[in-house]
Order: C-alpha cells, then sequence, then structure tokens
C-alpha cells in the first residue's frame, strides 16, 4: 500500500481506494471480503467529472473521510460546492454523501456512483484471471444486487441507497437541487452475500462514533491494556502508538466457529490467518499485548495436521502456512483449505508456547497445548526431518505449492553466491536454529509444566547434538560466515543473507561465533543504515528491490537486534534499532512490510518496495521487539529483569504497567 491510498478495514473485511475514495479496479483497490473482491469500481461523479480532493484521511482504522469539491477548481476558480464522503468498515460498507452550497445562489447538479464487481478471488486480482462462473444483476427501486455464481460457491453484493435516483446494474444517477446554503445527502449500505447469508454493515449513520469492532476488546480497551511508554524521543513514541493501533486494525477471526481474534498477516494480499507470520507477531508483541499469542497459539493447534496430504503439503503435526475461502480455495483449486507449505511455523509454535509461559505463567493454556506440542515435536523428529540427517530440509509435494517453506518463500529465495538457484530438498540455517530453540523451550516446559523429565533430558541432548552438528556443516571458514542453507546434494549454499542473524535469536552459535557474524551483519554491505539486508551487496543475487534478495525486511531487522542483544552485543543492537525507529519515522511512523536496501548514506531516506503491504502485522509489533531489545526485557523465574543499553538518540525510556504473569510492573 503507498501513503495516497485511503485503507478502511474490519477483520478480514476491507475497503482500499484512491484518496478521493473511488477504485478503478487497478491492482488492490476494492472492497473486499473474505478473500474476494466485493466492489472493483466505485465512482463518485460531479457534472461527469471526479471531485477535487481537499483533504483525505482514516480517522479510525475502520473509518475514513473525505473533503473536497468540484473538479472544475483551479487557480482563480472556486467552485461553490464542497462534497464530504464519510465511509466505515463494518461488516459491510456504509457510506454517507454530502453536498453542500456554500453560496447564495441555487446549484443544480447531476451526481453519479458507478460501480462494479468482478468478484475477483484474491489470488487472480494480480493476474486478472478470467472468471469461469456466471454474474448477473438484480436492480429494485433503490438498490441493486450484484452476483456470481459457480458450482456451490456464491457471492453478492447488495447496495442500497437513502434517497430516489435512477438505477442501472452499475450506477446510480441523482438529480441534486442545492438552495443557498443547504446541503443535500444520501445514505449508502453495501452488503456482502456469502452463500446464502447476508452480511450487512453493522452501524447507526446516527451515531458512529460509538462503532466498535466485533472483538473481545474495543479500540480504547486494546490500548489501555499496552504499557504506558514514557521517552524523550518523539519518534519513538509516535512509532510505538502507531504499531499499537495497526496490530489492533489486523485483528480478525478466520472462521466463524473460531471465538479469537489475532493478526492477518497484512494488507492488502494477505488479510488471512498465516502461521508464520502470526507467531513472529505474537511473539514480538508478548510484553505489550500478550493476548495475541494465546489466541495465536489455540487457533493454530486447532488447525493443526492430523494426515498427510501431499496436495496441502500436510503431515501429522505441523503447524499451517496459510489458511484461505475465496473461490479458489472453496473449489479446491488451490491447495490453501488450509495449505501448510511451511517448514518454520511447528518449530515457531514450541518457540512461541514456551515464551507465553514465561510472560503470563498461563500453565492452564500449556497444558491444554500438550497434545499439539508433542505432536509437533514429533514432526520435527519425522517427516520435517524426511532423510533423517538431524536438519529439517523441504521440498514440496504439491502441484500448486511454494518452492521455498522458509520466511524467504519465494521462488528465487535461496541462491548461492555466485547467484545459482539452489536445488532441493533446503536446508536453511534459521530452520535449524528454530528446530534448536524449539527443543530446549519445550524441554523447560517438559520438566516444569507436563511432568515429563525424561522427555525433557532426551529433548536437551538432541539439541546439543545438532548445536555442534551444524557449526561444523554450516560454518563456512573461507567465506568466515555462516551459510545460507544445505542443497538437495548436502552442498554450502553459501550466500550471505540475514537468515544468519536469526541464529543469533536462536542462540544455536558458539560465543566465538556470534562475535564474528555481528560484525558481519554490521558490516556495509548488510547494514544499509535502515536495517540489515536481506542479502550481503557483495553477492551476485544482490538487487536493492528484490523481495527476498537484497531489502530490508522490518521484523527481520528486529530479530537480528534481539539476536545480538541475547548475546550481550547492545551498542549493536540499539544502533539497529535507532535505524528501524527512524525509517519508521520517515514512513509516516509504519514500518512497511519490507523496503527497498539502498545505502542511507546514497538516499538519505528509505525507499520505499513497489508491492509492501501497510499495515502489516509483523513489521507493525517490529517496533515492540525493538524497544524489548534495547530495553533488555526478559521474565526469569517469574520476575521482570531489565538490562537496557538505550541508544543515546532515545534519551529517557520508561516502560510503565508491563503485565507480568498476572501483575503490572514497571521497567
Amino acid at each position: 500500500m503507498t501513503s495516497h491510498e485511503l485503507v478502511t478495514l474490519d477483520g478480514s473485511t476491507f475497503f482500499v481506494s484512491g484518496a478521493s475514495g473511488d477504485v478503478d479496479g487497478l491492482e488492490a483497490h476494492g472492497f473486499f471480503h473474505a478473500d474476494v473482491r466485493h466492489l472493483s469500481t466505485w465512482q463518485l461523479l460531479i457534472e461527469g467529472s471526479p471531485i477535487r480532493v481537499l483533504t483525505s484521511r482514516s480517522l479510525r482504522y475502520y473509518s475514513s473521510s473525505i473533503f473536497g469539491t468540484l473538479g472544475t477548481a483551479r487557480i482563480g476558480v472556486n467552485p461553490p460546492v464542497s462534497v464530504q464522503r464519510d465511509r466505515i468498515v463494518a461488516d459491510g460498507v456504509h457510506e454517507d454523501i454530502v453536498v453542500e452550497n456554500n453560496s447564495q445562489v441555487e446549484q443544480r447538479l447531476v451526481l453519479e456512483l458507478r460501480f462494479g464487481s468482478d468478484f475477483a478471488d484474491i489470488f487472480d486480482v494480480k493476474d486478472r484471471t478470467p472468471k469461469k462462473g456466471v454474474t448477473g444483476a438484480e436492480v429494485g427501486s433503490r438498490h441493486v444486487t450484484l452476483w456470481y455464481r459457480r458450482d456451490d460457491f456464491r457471492r453478492g453484493t447488495r447496495i442500497s441507497f437513502s434517497e430516489p435516483c435512477d438505477l442501472t446494474v452499475d450506477g446510480a444517477r441523482f438529480g441534486v437541487v442545492l438552495p443557498p446554503r443547504q446541503t443535500w445527502q444520501t445514505h449508502i449500505d453495501i452488503s456482502c452475500l456469502v452463500g446464502d447469508q447476508e452480511r450487512r454493515p453493522r452501524h447507526d449513520c446516527q451515531s458512529p462514533g460509538e462503532l466498535q469492532p466485533q472483538m473481545p476488546q474495543t479500540l480504547e480497551e486494546w490500548l489501555e491494556e499496552a504499557p504506558d511508554l514514557e521517552t524523550d524521543f518523539d519518534p519513538l513514541l509516535h512509532a510505538y502508538r502507531r504499531s499499537l493501533l495497526d496490530l489492533a486494525a489486523l485483528r480478525f477471526r478466520p472462521l466463524e466457529r473460531i471465538p479469537w481474534s489475532l493478526p492477518a498477516a497484512g494488507l492488502p494480499w494477505f488479510m488471512a490467518l498465516f502461521g508464520r507470520d502470526s507467531l513472529i507477531t505474537a511473539y514480538e508483541a508478548l510484553p505489550f499485548q500478550p493476548q495475541l499469542a494465546a489466541t495465536t497459539l489455540e487457533t493454530l493447534s486447532s488447525f493443526q495436521a492430523t494426515e498427510d496430504d501431499p496436495f496441502r503439503d500436510a503431515e501429522p503435526g505441523k503447524i499451517l502456512h496459510e489458511l484461505r475461502v475465496g473461490e479458489r480455495a472453496s473449489l479446491g483449486e488451490s491447495p490453501h483449505t488450509p495449505y501448510y507449505g511451511s517448514h518454520d511455523s511447528t518449530p515457531l509454535f514450541l518457540i512461541l508456547l514456551d515464551e507465553y509461559e514465561r510472560w503470563t505463567g498461563d500453565r492452564e493454556l500449556v497444558r491444554r497445548l500438550e497434545p499439539a506440542a508433542r505432536a509437533a515435536l514429533g514432526w520435527i523428529q519425522g517427516p520435517g526431518d524426511p532423510d533423517g540427517d538431524g536438519y529439517l530440509e523441504y521440498r514440496t509435494r504439491s502441484s500448486s505449492g511454494l518452492d521455498n517453506h522458509c520466511w524467504k518463500d519465494s521462488w528465487n529465495a535461496i541462491l548461492f553466491a555466485d547467484g545459482t538457484i539452489a536445488q532441493p530438498p533446503i536446508a536453511t540455517c534459521e530452520l535449524q536454529g528454530y528446530a534448536y530453540d524449539a527443543r530446549h523451550r519445550a524441554a523447560r516446559l517438559a520438566r516444569e509444566v507436563w511432568g515429563d523429565p525424561s522427555l525433557a533430558a532426551r529433548l536437551e541432548h538432541e539439541a546439543s547434538q545438532l548445536s555442534e552438528r551444524f557449526d561444523s556443516d554450516f560454518w563456512n571458514e573461507e567465506r568466515g560466515h555462516y551459510v545460507l542453507a544445505l542443497d538437495g546434494e548436502k552442498r554450502q549454499v553459501d550466500a550471505l543473507t540475514s537468515n544468519v542473524g536469526h541464529l543469533l535469536w536462536s542462540r544455536i552459535i558458539p560465543e566465538h561465533r556470534a562475535v564474528l557474524t555481528v560484525q558481519r551483519l554490521m558490516a556495509p554491505d548488510m547494514f544499509s543504515g535502515w536495517g540489515i539486508r536481506t542479502m550481503s551487496a557483495a553477492d551476485a543475487g544482490y538487487s536493492p528491490i528484490e523481495y527476498h534478495n537484497g531489502t530490508v525486511w522490518p521484523h527481520d531487522s528486529a530479530i537480528v537486534a534481539e539476536g545480538m542483544r541475547l548475546y550481550g552485543f547492545g551498542k549493536e543492537a540499539a544502533t539497529l534499532t535507532t535505524a528501524l525507529v527512524e525509517a519508521a519515522n520517515a514512513f509516516d511512523d509504519r514500518l512497511p512490510e519490507v523496503f527497498a536496501g539502498f545505502p542511507r548514506e546514497r538516499t538519505r531516506m528509505p525507499v520505499e518496495y513497489p508491492t509492501a503491504s501497510r499495515p502489516q502485522a509483523w513489521s507493525a509489533a517490529a517496533t515492540l521487539l525493538a524497544l524489548r531489545s534495547v530495553m533488555g526485557l526478559d521474565v526469569e523465574n517469574g520476575r521482570l529483569r531489565s538490562s537496557p543499553v538505550l541508544p543515546p538518540a532515545f534519551g529517557r525510556v520508561r516502560l510503565r504497567r508491563i503485565l507480568v504473569r498476572g501483575e503490572r510492573v514497571n521497567a
């Protein structure tokens, strides 16, 4: 999403338009519900022309307002008519259009709303894939219903107007007469039809300020639950609040039968349940919004695979990658029902489970999820390591699956230093770190919560063996760093990437290697000045705008900073954290999913990536993890420990009312 777009959202329902509020059907513009675009055209014309926008902004994440005038406005010509559009997304959409005559002379205008729906599956929006079903429309006196049917899949869009108008299948026309100093308005309701159900907008236009999302907490309650940040560094304060607001905006319920809310991955392409994204987001946010972790763990355990299904890359014990409910998934054309093509979600599930218990003391949840945790361990020790060599390695078995099952999951993400694409099965370095950490954390839970010391001892022994073998197999002495991966022939995929920073977070590497790893990550080919590049600028596959091979991902850099902190490199973590906060400030306090890897001294500002999601969950939460890192926050033996190494720019930093095992404490 770019800064000139207007975004309004309510869970998996969202509306993306230009600053004028109009939608032309390009890219991800439109009104979407549950992975389908219900409006691809939505254009307001007055006297045949779009309005001239004066001010346009979101008021809350689910409401926005646009002020404008006639399109004839120019220097020396000030039209007498002003226009206001107020939009609220809450299940459906409620939009008010108010036209005001600011003169002493009667004004006669023709106002038109053009509309249409392509009912595109979210996967088809980029590709503009032709529809295979049947479309139609029904026109009433003050409402129009657009519909799409294909086999058992049915969607519809119903548009209702409060004022009389001339209605057709693609537009509404109003003849507006405005006496001097008077206004005219129409109220528009847009409902989604899903099968036999109609999702009407839950909004009373007489009390728009009282609308609240259908979540366990209102926005005000959500913000009140978070710790209070006190700092002399205003960019940090603004980035902190924006992070909390964006995480609130991305809360959703993936299915009606799921009573919990958890973060969707990001807008527009990823407003769905993602295992990896939700787990990392919840980990980043734990000291600030621990309920996200509980809902993420419960939801993902409810979808944990119980059988082998090659089309969905599912294996018993595996945690999902992505769940979709659009046309392709509903008709079995895509494997996302759910799809299990990620090799890191399962160890990350165990990592989050342990970290959640440390912060909350919620042993009831840990006991309830013991079967899921044991199944996850079974997958790590079994199907996740198909050749039994001790390393997690992946190869898709699905005809529609992803080539890569690590967080860098684009087709060309795993490259040798010379730019050659590695061939599967692939064992990336950070997967082994996650597996190491997951074993240690599950061992603690086994000993302290599940009452199984023999399991704890076995897991700790396996972790120790893994660490020793990993250092031997993944360290490249000639290049002086850990390699990205081992390929299908067990050759070192020798590119230098940010993945090695995750090894610090998992603490799989010895101290003497950590020193060298931190030095390489902070060298100019890796540290752009705004964050850690996903690939070294010295390697052949590097490009500053290649999705996983040279860009900067805020969540990735925040994890690296936390890993540096855990090994005692507080100053380096502080430098990296400062860079992230300054980047957020340059992006209007909202860290995007990803931005370009150009060097800071060249551009003097972070450069946008053309199709980055904004807001995006693990980027929103990256600010929170970065704040935890510089404040050195951990829970040990049930008590909060703080060992801050603050960047000089931050000045005074205090966090008050941190929730630790049921009590509010300060740091």
